[in-house]
């Protein structure tokens, strides 16, 4: 992450928590959206990556929201009525959702959010490796694909066609995957 502001979507009817976690996740640090309703939530979740998504139990509905976007990017932390925190917890941890104790006091949901906010720092060095890793696979499925284009139509070996791509990109001043995509083209 490149900022130190943490968007933070708050979902929750409970007018005590929700000032609670207002008074607590203020700006400059933290962009605090509130949503009493799971349905205009999903639809915040799905105009906008948070960092960091509270929900609160609210009868098991929150427990169904927590798992339905604990596949985003987002940090998941689910509030739980004490009485069923083990079974909610248990429940949800292979989602990768954090459950909280719900009523909880201020020192133990504040380390909670600096937990939440490493977890981000983790999940975003990973998402950017994968995308790295991703687009590196894409541009080696590129350039075989055309390499193999050159061994068919033009009788090249591989390494004369490796070295074509790669002598091709080095004059003409761009990358191996544009000369790749040309060849793919024109063969």
């Amino acid at each position: 992450m490149t900022t130190d502001t943490y968007s933070v979507l708050l979902v929750t009817k409970d007018t005590k928590i929700a000032s609670l976690v207002s008074t607590m996740l203020m700006p400059p640090v933290f962009e605090l959206s509130h949503c009493q309703d799971f349905n205009e939530a999903r639809r915040k979740c799905d105009e906008r990556v948070f960092n960091i998504v509270l929900v609160d139990f609210a009868e098991g509905e929150g427990t169904d929201f927590a798992v339905d976007i604990s596949d985003s990017t987002s940090t998941v932390l689910l509030f739980a009525p004490a009485q069923f925190f083990d079974q909610i917890s248990y429940k949800v941890e292979s989602f990768g959702v954090l459950t909280l104790t719900s009523p909880f006091d201020q020192f133990y949901f504040y380390n909670m959010i600096k937990v939440a906010i490493a977890v981000q720092y983790k999940v975003q060095s990973i998402f950017s490796q994968t995308t790295k890793l991703k687009e590196k696979m894409e541009e080696i499925r590129l350039v075989n694909r055309a390499k193999m284009l050159l061994m068919q139509n033009k009788g090249m070996t591989e390494q004369e066609a490796h070295h074509y791509i790669e002598k091709e990109a080095m004059n003409s001043g761009v990358k191996k995957t544009k000369v790749a995509e040309i060849i793919i083209k024109a063969c």
